[in-house]
């Protein structure tokens, strides 16, 4: 049976689906899971959602909880990366300064500031637990589910001889969602997707033997639909193709709609968002850890991540298909080769396999590149040390290009380094007296 850690699993509800899935499959019912977390009281909960877990599943893991990270890696086969480095308090800093400058976010974990300083914050804490992986648990598999994709996973395929892949929801989710916009049964609906994580496209959208683009692009006529993915069918009616990430995230990864508030109204769009969705996280943590406490019982389902798949289609052979992120390598033709890509990948008993593409249309790989181009230069300010990159990823910044001046950025950038203090990355972090 095989080891697996789960690092930053104190996110109690993802632990308990992720391992909902691992152990309903009686080939991995056994296996040992290793939990992990800075926080005492997040471990314990996770410890305790753990344990539930298996009872309720009738599955026997051995379960163990580590303080201290190294030991909770020793021997891993797969290690389940899910921290979120900084907190509620640093998400507030990268909402709060680039609000004052005027720029709107909705979730910016992804791209945008937001995202930029997120990966700043996370690359050096990613880094250390591949050290700590190439010490302990050379071989294993490191499957991450933190933000920022492309730009974590960047990192990491660069500075390390790590195994991995990047796991998102999106494509799962999407794919759910137009088959419920065209009312096609979802097991019927053939799709592909290519292109970059929260920004890949639905290249194949078929059912029958037939593309459902005409149907999609009818359907969106109706008012009602329309409603449900504003920002996603704009793109779609301009570029041809349906993006695989939500509409409040894809108003931020383009310049069209966050510097306009007719836009903003017209279209619905969140701001704030990610603010929100973090203070529920906490008031939800603190109500499941009540729970816990009480003795409660939770519902167990199986979920749509992949992680669980990959886990058993390498431990028994059993191949599955999944969308990763990894990269690119000649996968996507018109894409830097260096760059992270999400594709399609098969899984078996010898690993991960990514599945070349080929080219994608041309002003769909534009809208790639202008995300990539900020994604390589926040990369080159973690891995070098280098301040001058970070101000030039942000300048770059498709939506906070469109909204402020350099002038604007630049002290914007100032401010979230001085904010951010040493959790930044050596030589990127600035000193206040």
């Amino acid at each position: 049976m095989p080891k697996i850690a789960m690092i930053g699993a104190g996110s109690v509800v993802f632990t308990k689906n992720l391992l909902g899935d691992i152990l309903s499959f009686p080939a991995l019912a056994e296996s040992t899971i290793s939990l992990h977390d800075i926080d005492p009281e997040r471990l314990d909960a996770g410890y305790r959602m753990a344990q539930w877990t298996a009872h309720a599943l009738a599955a026997h893991p051995t379960i163990e909880a580590h303080a201290d990270r190294r030991a909770a890696l020793d021997g891993a086969d797969y290690v389940i990366n899910m921290i979120q480095v900084g907190g509620h308090t640093a998400t507030l800093l990268d909402f709060d300064i680039p609000r004052h400058y005027g720029l709107r976010q909705t979730i910016g974990d992804t791209m945008g500031i937001g995202g930029i300083f997120r990966a700043l914050r996370t690359i050096p804490v990613l880094l250390d637990i591949c050290r700590d992986m190439a010490a302990v648990c050379p071989n294993a598999w490191l499957l991450n589910y933190t933000n920022p994709m492309a730009m974590l996973m960047w990192a990491v395929n660069a500075a390390t001889p790590i195994k991995s892949v990047g796991l998102c929801h999106s494509v799962q989710g999407t794919s759910h969602q137009l088959a419920g916009y065209l009312d096609v049964p979802y097991k019927e609906l053939v799709y592909d997707t290519a292109g970059i994580n929260h920004m890949a496209w639905f290249m194949k959208l078929e059912w029958e033997g037939q593309s459902l683009y005409p149907a999609l692009h009818e359907a969106m006529q109706h008012r009602y639909i329309f409603a449900r993915d504003k920002v996603r069918f704009e793109i779609f009616k301009h570029f041809g193709y349906f993006v695989t990430e939500s509409s409040e995230h894809m108003s931020e990864y383009v310049p069209y709609f966050l510097k306009n508030p007719a836009e903003i109204d017209r279209l619905d769009i969140p701001l704030d968002e990610y603010i929100r969705r973090s203070e529920n996280n906490l008031r939800e943590f603190q109500h499941t850890y009540t729970r816990l406490n009480n003795g409660a019982s939770f519902t167990v389902k199986r979920s749509e991540e992949y992680g669980s798949l990959i886990i058993h289609a390498i431990e028994t052979g059993v191949p599955c298909t999944i969308y990763g992120n990894v990269a690119n390598h000649g996968l996507i033709d018109n894409l830097a080769p260096d760059a992270c890509v999400e594709v399609r990948c098969t899984v078996d008993r010898d690993g991960i396999h990514p599945i070349p593409f080929g080219a994608l249309p041309p002003q769909l790989a534009a809208l790639n590149r202008s995300n990539i181009d900020v994604q390589r230069l926040a990369v080159k300010a973690a891995l070098e040390g280098s301040r001058d990159a970070v101000y030039h990823a942000a300048y770059l910044d498709p939506a906070a290009s469109a909204a402020l001046t350099l002038d604007q950025i630049e002290g914007m950038v100032s401010d979230l380094l001085a904010a951010h203090g040493d959790t930044l990355p050596e030589g990127v972090r600035v000193s206040v007296p």
